[in-house]
């Protein structure tokens, strides 16, 4: 089985800068690491392989140079193979940019892969777009906020979460799947995995490699702009009730709302 891993660097949460004129990430001396959501499927991944041996995880992502700082953590941690989509031309590429780019490189993958599973969603970004749209790009059913996994018989078995619950689908191979925080706890990286990542050697791969037409990547393709960007207004002090019986409190609480037209 080949199980494909999309992982992405995110700018560490306390440090995120955006640049004043393209409203892009500032990446260029701020601390990153593994996106969060990233590090479940990775390990969704790994504990899939304890149970069939026979598994090859490939971990993909795109970015800078400096991304293939969180490739030699995936393999530290057991990954078999890395890919980095590395180029100028796919700077500022948005969610659909990103994600037809994605798609494309795991066209070029051999063997095609039997599962491609993602975080439920950057932390930089927040919008968990990329892996559903990744999916449309492969044609590929997709299964999204995944914390529960089985697989046999070309067929997975995975549950899904809500806000008060949970329910079990099963589709058949290949598939996709966004997983979520609750799905496990990301193992740390081996004594042996980090002298492999430290021996391993990362060549990046280009856009014109995977085959991407110019006209889907980058800043001038991507649909979405942010055009500006607002701090939230502050929040009032709120009013504060007390030393009263709960009765008068209420009555005081229907008064006021009446005044503000909120019933």
């Amino acid at each position: 089985m080949h199980i494909v891993v999309c992982v992405k660097q995110v700018p560490n949460t306390t440090q995120v800068r955006i640049h004043p004129e393209t409203h892009t990430l500032v990446r260029d001396g701020v601390e990153s690491v593994m996106n969060p959501f990233d590090e479940n499927a990775l390990e969704m991944a790994l504990q899939l392989k304890e149970s069939h041996p026979d598994t090859v995880i490939t971990v993909l992502t795109m970015g800078p140079s400096q991304a293939e700082a969180v490739l030699r953590e995936a393999v530290g941690r057991g990954a078999d193979k890395v890919m980095l989509l590395s180029d100028k031309a796919l700077a500022g590429s948005d969610t659909w940019a990103t994600s037809y780019a994605l798609s494309q490189a795991i066209r070029t993958m051999s063997p095609r892969p039997d599962l491609v599973l993602f975080g439920k969603q950057a932390i930089d970004g927040d919008t968990a777009q990329v892996g559903p749209s990744v999916a449309t790009w492969l044609a590929l059913p997709c299964i999204t906020c995944a914390f529960g996994l089985e697989v046999a018989d070309g067929r997975a078995k995975v549950k899904r979460s809500f806000e008060d619950g949970y329910e079990i689908l099963e589709v058949a191979l290949p598939c996709a799947l966004t997983v979520v925080k609750e799905a496990n706890v990301p193992r740390m990286a081996s004594l042996r995995g980090k002298m492999a990542a430290k021996k391993l050697v990362i060549e990046p791969t280009t856009a014109e490699m995977i085959g991407a037409d110019p006209a889907n990547i980058g800043l001038l393709a991507s649909p979405t702009r942010v055009v500006s960007i607002l701090s939230p207004p502050a929040r009032s002090s709120g009013v504060k009730w007390q030393g009263e019986e709960p009765a008068d409190m209420a009555r005081k609480l229907v008064e006021e709302l009446r005044q503000r037209k909120l019933i």
